[in-house]
């Protein structure tokens, strides 16, 4: 039990934070019923509730501090473990330990949700993995800008049962778009999701169904997946005009490797670093040059392979906004078009019609 307690515990822990300034948040709940041990945090930005089977004795339930108890946890033998609380405090008990913590009451620890609303999608594993992946790196970790701190959800016309979502994440200098079909008729027709909850719902969830639930009577949306449930608030912000901003036409399309142009971006991107993170693709005939140059320490170019239609062009990008991008696309073969220097660039999965990335470029 030792062990399955421990991967649960440092799960929850994710939603524990060191800055919050109320000091219950710090503890997990701990509650014994139906055969479970249910244990909850929250950060009051995002909520977690993991169960694991349990013998229980008698059911109760009280709080105890998360770090304290995971390091303890992750201390004791891979054996039974005892839980039992008695006058204030928790006795964990193994075969041949015996530990006393100081606990609160339950009452003090805040409701992660009264209901979980109404389901309005299923995903499986691949699409977490393989979709979100490839959005979650564009949006925006400034909290001053809620909307772009989300992925917007939006629902298109249905189509004999079928819904199709358009995915959209942005933090103003680049945009990741996807398209997802799912069956069955959906009741919302925009939501923005936190990107963090969705960040956690990727690197946690097992290769089976997670339902989305939506409770419109709370603002909040939920994650479940086999006893381990995510609880989120809806962020209500306007999300921007996504769609004024994507290129309707091109002047140069490039095909390539996109392995081999993460190569040559990483190394250009140590002279990037002396020239304010400057990288610049210049596209000819066969290929895609990519160079960097730094007034201190010297230059850099590496050629790549591409097939390249329409015109000859070249354009400069953020650095890391580039390696970003073909870090986080999986697949092997991509396409590149643009239409000018001064205009966004966008990355395309060469045989996926739905997926684009589009990049900001730099003013040279």
């Amino acid at each position: 039990m030792a062990e399955n307690l421990q991967k649960k515990l440092s799960f929850a822990n994710k939603a524990i934070s060191t800055r919050n300034q109320l000091p219950i948040l710090s503890h997990v709940l701990l509650e014994a019923r139906d055969e479970k041990l249910i244990i909850s945090s929250t950060d009051l930005e995002i909520g977690i509730e993991i169960s694991l089977p349990a013998e229980i004795e008698e059911e109760g339930a009280t709080t105890v501090p998360a770090r304290l108890f995971l390091e303890l946890v992750t201390s004791l033998p891979q054996d039974k473990i005892i839980l039992q609380t008695r006058d204030g405090s928790l006795d964990i008990v193994s075969k041949k330990t015996k530990t006393v913590l100081q606990t609160t009451p339950k009452d003090e620890f805040p409701l992660l949700y009264e209901e979980k609303g109404e389901k309005v999608a299923i995903f499986s594993e691949g699409d977490m993995k393989n979709i979100f992946s490839r959005l979650l790196f564009a949006a925006s970790s400034d909290s001053a800008r809620p909307a772009l701190s989300g992925v917007l959800f939006q629902k298109s016309p249905a189509s004999e049962g079928v819904e199709k979502f358009v995915i959209v994440a942005t933090d103003g200098y680049r945009l990741s778009y996807d398209e997802i079909t799912k069956e069955g008729k959906q009741s919302f027709d925009k939501l923005i999701i936190p990107a963090r909850i969705l960040r956690e719902a990727t690197a946690v969830f097992e290769n089976n169904q997670i339902d989305l639930y939506l409770s419109s009577k709370n603002n909040q949306i939920l994650f479940e997946q086999d006893g381990t449930i995510l609880v989120g608030r809806v962020i209500d912000a306007a999300f921007p005009n996504y769609e004024k901003v994507i290129p309707t036409d091109s002047a140069s399309v490039a095909v390539f490797d996109r392995e081999e142009l993460l190569k040559a971006v990483k190394t250009c991107a140590i002279f990037a670093r002396e020239a304010a993170n400057i990288i610049t693709l210049s596209l000819y005939r066969e290929k895609i040059v990519v160079s960097a140059k730094s007034p201190s320490l010297g230059e850099n170019t590496v050629d790549v392979e591409a097939k390249i239609t329409g015109e000859e062009n070249q354009i400069a990008f953020n650095a890391r906004y580039l390696s970003d991008a073909l870090s986080n696309i999986q697949e092997t073969e991509l396409s590149f078009s643009m239409t000018g220097p001064l205009n966004s660039g966008v990355f395309h999965i060469v045989g996926n019609s739905h997926f684009l990335h589009l990049i900001m470029p730099v003013r040279t």
